[in-house]
């Protein structure tokens, strides 16, 4: 849509990265004909280690699925590695470009123990979620998620922005632009909603015992 008009007033949800995209000079000011909310923050990564040592302490290795093609599979990456240390893991990138990367990478990483692995969000790693899931749980790998329907269908467990609170909000930014306000001055706003979401099933399979501290903050718990 941005590609095809700078005039038409536009408000946007769920985007990974608005300003590496090209769609908004800034978050604090969008400065053209689009505004809207963010995806996640590369905040997170701290989180999304933090959650894996957790329900893993065993975890000294993580694999990172991440598409590379677009801001968020880098930025996300980098901020991923840059906390890794204060977890004491060692992080490894998985570029995912098809299913091929996938199986090898992961059957490579897994030959040696103490590994786990973080799935980064993107459109390829949707299209792409049974065959990450399966592979996972072929080697064994304590896994974090993007999404909750990663966990609906087997994943262990999700941390990721709460996926229908940025449409509620995106109805209030509409209103204001039919009311004469311009999205150049209404600034994108970061998700400020987060989901913890655990499979105890695939946690048993496992043979992880799921910490009740962690459980006590899970939103939701999939038995």
């Amino acid at each position: 849509m941005l590609q095809l008009t700078r005039t038409v007033p536009v408000v946007f949800t769920q985007t990974p990265d608005p300003v590496g995209a090209g769609f908004v000079d800034s978050l604090a000011r969008p400065g053209g004909n689009a505004t809207g909310f963010t995806l996640s923050e590369y905040g997170i990564s701290g989180k999304l280690l933090e959650v894996l040592k957790e329900i893993s302490p065993n975890v000294t290795r993580a694999a990172v699925i991440r598409d590379p093609a677009i801001q968020q599979g880098i930025g996300l990456w980098s901020a991923i590695q840059t906390a890794a240390p204060t977890f004491g893991i060692e992080v490894s990138p998985v570029n995912m470009r098809g299913a091929a990367d996938v199986e090898h990478s992961m059957q490579s990483f897994a030959q040696l123990p103490n590994g786990g692995l973080i799935v980064t969000g993107s459109g390829l790693v949707l299209v792409h979620r049974e065959l990450i899931i399966a592979q996972a749980a072929k080697h064994r790998l304590p896994a974090v998620y993007p999404l909750r329907l990663f966990v609906i269908e087997g994943g262990l467990m999700s941390y990721g922005s709460d996926s229908l609170d940025p449409h509620r909000r995106a109805a209030g930014y509409v209103d204001r632009i039919l009311k004469g306000e311009k999205p150049a001055d209404l600034p994108v706003q970061n998700p400020t909603k987060y989901e913890l979401v655990i499979n105890l099933k695939t946690a048993k399979t496992l043979g992880l015992q799921i910490p009740d501290r962690l459980l006590a903050r899970a939103d939701e718990v999939i038995e």
